[in-house]
């Protein structure tokens, strides 16, 4: 902050919002004033599960919507006087950071080379990458996201958030890898955790399994092909969007009862001439298409669910590239097959359709049509469906006993707002099949087991090698099971390491479970979990929240936390979803942070609602500024009358009290709302009283607090006790401002101070009514109204002014007399006693 000088009391003499900053956070940083106590007891704790952001790019602004949100909470219950366990995470571990890591430094992972300790990547990317260890592109990984986590957290300080810095952790840090490989372990034993060679959806571009929870269905153009395949009696017609699976075909299959295809149990394919049973299930759709569809394995999670229900033979053609494999299916003829083997899905499409033309088994030209099409949520091509052996955590996807469990922990959970229940449930009921953890990449959580090979050197699946819990972390990859040694490694009658690690959810599932200590930290872990609160955003519901759940629910037979707050989303001016997968997050937060300042920026971000999406409105930064700078001024004003002296004088005129009552009533109404989450009714709430305090308080009394005797004392004594009580009321809002104001006449931080409390105002102003202060707010707006209809300055003297209004309102206005005729410039006020209803001021110039 730039001072040009020091008035009385030692008060800047032009105060400014500029540099506050850089002035402040340094110094809560070096005075612990966000600080955790660990040697509090939980009654006395309020923990935060904070959404550790993943580090693969930058923040925009919707993230600093909803972490400001959290942050207004943590402040709050400092100042009631709980310990506020804050942490903060970086999520560093999963896909987007390999693909940066492998775009800025021009490298590919391959597993099978050996770790080289001096390598480092050239100065500039080569034009063809590079082929390192796991070991060393994990090291690279590690490389570049501790760079953006220094300007991740720089922001975040920046912005003013009251995280206490020494708390924060990684999602690949030792602790975290610890905790994530015992929960996992720990699963296993209880048979929660299990390996399976099963269809899973499969991303080509990442080569990688996918879990249900990470898709997202996108539009996409296709075409219907109608087949004709054979029947015993005639021709039977098909309807399919994958003609190119055709060679994968296993059963047609039709709704139970369907007359049309009474009697008919087998077919043969079109152009591969391969018989296939005709099966009914209750899921194949009477009324789409030709009333009965092909099972094909897999072309999508229907065909799983037919393959698996009916029993069905398995025919894969699709390799984990995306590409046909080279080896023909069982069953399908070798001349047929072989011009497919090593062609893409749109090639092999293409081919097929030419040959089921030429062959006349393709009726007519294929419909175009507009589709859902399922995609891994950070992928680019359609997903696929490969049989891979993988491991999955029981979730209650296909056991009703679990699921039913899970459901009474989403009612057993307080939700803010409470409608998001529904998606939670919806979510759980949902549920086809059990949760894929496993990934097919290299910087994550290693799968924490060997298996023993036999002795064709074949890995035997039954038979997990086991690390010492003591060992935790390890990393399969580069250490030995208990009692072999590195010789056996991959060799008849050793071992293999699972080449896999955990999706980055297994672990972020876990964050309560890692900032609270648990198996690592057990005093701290019984002192903050369960946590009292998680927030985050409404779209990871289905992953994050409800993973966690599951994760407490298995380990520890607890909810992790008390409450989920859920925040809406920022939309652009087009009402669309700011995001950088929309390619609309351009406005960056550091710009706004330094162009408006980070409490006009928290302003417009505490605008918005739990759940509720907001539109980034630049005006309201504006609003926000506007407000802090009018805070500092009109704090600088009321202080310069000498307020923070008069303290604890008595306050005896009844427009003061009137004024410390109506702060006692929204004092009141903000800290409910505050209880009950409701951070944007707290804050809409002590904005509108201070611009009445502002507007209406100060200049009715400031005439009166520029004199002496006990009139003054009384003024200046209910401007200390009305700034004292709306500094705080601000601070979880505008951090920067109420500290620097706070600093001007009061000792200590006014975020270690405690939060206002009814009693303190009508301990000095009982007996007020809090009416009066409208009261002479009304008079005086009717004068300031005439003055502008005469176009006249506000400081005009009025020789005359009348006051017409029944008896009881008159008399009321008495009281406040002198308080009015000085805020008005009004020379003689006559009080005109009749029977209307309402107060009526005319001004006589």
């Amino acid at each position: 902050m730039t001072d040009t000088g020091t008035g009385r009391h030692g008060l800047p003499e032009r105060p400014s919002l500029d540099g506050l900053e850089d002035k402040w956070a340094p110094r809560w940083q070096e005075e612990g004033t966000y600080a955790f106590d660990r040697s509090k007891e939980r009654a006395d704790v309020y923990a935060i599960d904070t959404p550790p952001p993943t580090v693969s790019g930058s923040l925009h602004v919707g993230h600093v919507f909803s972490y400001t949100h959290t942050d207004t909470v943590a402040r709050f219950q400092r100042m009631r006087g709980k310990t506020v366990f804050y942490p903060m995470g970086w999520d560093d571990n999963g896909l987007p950071t390999e693909r940066r890591v492998q775009n800025l430094f021009g490298v590919r992972c391959d597993p099978t080379l050996p770790y080289d300790p001096r390598w480092q990547p050239a100065a500039t990317p080569p034009k063809q990458p590079v082929s390192i260890s796991r070991r060393n592109f994990v090291e690279l990984c590690g490389r570049l996201t501790v760079e953006d986590e220094k300007a991740f957290e720089a922001l975040w300080r920046r912005l003013g958030l009251s995280v206490d810095w020494a708390l924060t952790y990684t999602t690949i840090g030792d602790k975290a890898r610890a905790v994530s490989q015992r929960a996992f372990l720990a699963n296993l034993a209880r048979g929660e955790a299990y390996t399976a060679e099963a269809p899973t959806l499969w991303d080509v571009g990442f080569r990688t399994a996918v879990a249900q929870a990470e898709l997202e269905d996108r539009e996409r153009p296709g075409a219907y092909h109608r087949l004709r395949f054979h029947g015993p009696d005639g021709p039977v017609e098909v309807d399919t969007t994958r003609p190119e699976l055709l060679p994968a075909c296993v059963a047609l299959v039709h709704h139970p009862g369907d007359p049309r295809f009474a009697g008919l149990t087998s077919v043969r394919t079109p152009f591969f001439d391969v018989e296939v049973p005709v099966r009914e299930h209750p899921l194949a759709a009477a009324d789409k298409g030709t009333g009965i569809a092909m099972v094909c394995t897999f072309g999508d999670l229907a065909d799983v669910t037919w393959w698996r229900d009916l029993g069905l033979e398995t025919r894969v053609v699709l390799g984990r590239d995306g590409r046909f494999l080279a080896d023909r299916p069982a069953g399908v003829p070798v001349a047929a097959y072989q011009g497919f083997a090593g062609l893409t899905v749109n090639a092999a499409r293409r081919e097929m359709v030419r040959l089921l033309r030429e062959s006349g088994d393709l009726l007519g030209e294929p419909r175009p049509v507009t589709h859902p099409v399922k995609f891994y949520e950070k992928g680019d091509s359609p997903l696929e469906i490969v049989t891979s052996r993988q491991w999955f955590i029981r979730n209650g996807g296909r056991d009703p006993e679990l699921r039913d469990r899970l459901l009474a922990r989403g009612r057993e959970l307080d939700w803010v707002p409470d409608s998001m229940r529904h998606r939670f449930e919806h979510w759980v009921t949902g549920l086809t099949g059990d949760w894929l953890i496993s990934r097919q990449r290299f910087f994550g959580v290693p799968i924490p087991v060997w298996y023993r090979l036999d002795d064709a050197g074949e890995p035997d699946y039954d038979q997990l090698l086991i690390p010492d819990d003591s060992a935790l972390p390890i990393d399969p990859s580069s250490e030995c099971p208990p009692g072999f040694t590195e010789s056996q490694r991959d060799k008849p009658g050793g071992f293999t390491a699972d080449p896999d690690v955990m999706d980055t959810w297994a672990t972020s599932s876990l964050s309560p479970q890692i900032v609270t200590g648990w198996s690592t930290d057990e005093d701290l872990h019984r002192r903050v979990f369960p946590m009292d609160l998680r927030p985050q955003g409404q779209e990871i519901i289905r992953t994050w929240l409800f993973s966690s759940v599951l994760r407490a629910d298995q380990l520890n037979d607890v909810l992790p936390w008390q409450r989920a707050v859920l925040s809406g989303w920022i939309l652009d001016p087009d009402h669309k979803k700011i995001s950088k997968s929309q390619g609309n997050d351009v406005v960056t937060p550091l710009a706004l942070l330094e162009q408006y300042g980070s409490d006009a920026v928290r302003y417009w971000a505490s605008s918005g609602r739990p759940g509720a999406d907001l539109a980034f409105e630049p005006a309201q930064l504006k609003v926000g500024r506007r407000l802090a700078t009018k805070l500092l001024n009109a704090s600088r004003f009321a202080l310069g009358l000498g307020a923070a002296e008069a303290l604890r004088q008595p306050v005896s005129e009844p427009l003061d009290r009137a004024m410390l009552g109506r702060l006692a009533e929204v004092l009141t109404e903000a800290t409910t709302a505050f209880e009950q989450y409701q951070h944007t009714d707290a804050l809409q709430t002590a904005e509108t009283f201070f611009w009445t305090f502002c507007d209406d308080y100060i200049e009715l009394v400031k005439d009166r607090a520029y004199g002496s005797g006990p009139g003054a004392d009384s003024a200046r004594a209910a401007l200390a006790a009305g700034l004292a009580v709306q500094l705080r009321l601000f601070a979880p809002f505008l951090p920067y401002v109420t500290e620097e104001v706070w600093s001007w006449w009061r000792y200590g931080s006014v975020h270690r101070a405690t939060w206002p409390t009814k009693y303190e105002l009508t301990r000095v102003a009982p007996d007020s009514d809090p009416s009066l202060l409208d009261l002479a707010g009304e008079a005086l707006r009717q004068v300031r109204r005439a003055k502008s209809d005469r176009k006249v300055s506000m400081k005009t003297e009025v020789p005359l002014a009348e006051a017409l209004g029944p008896a009881a309102l008159l008399d009321r206005l008495e009281l406040i007399d002198g308080d009015f005729r000085a805020a008005g410039r009004i020379t003689k006020l006559d009080l005109l006693r009749d029977r209307t209803t309402e107060l009526v001021i005319a001004c006589a110039f």
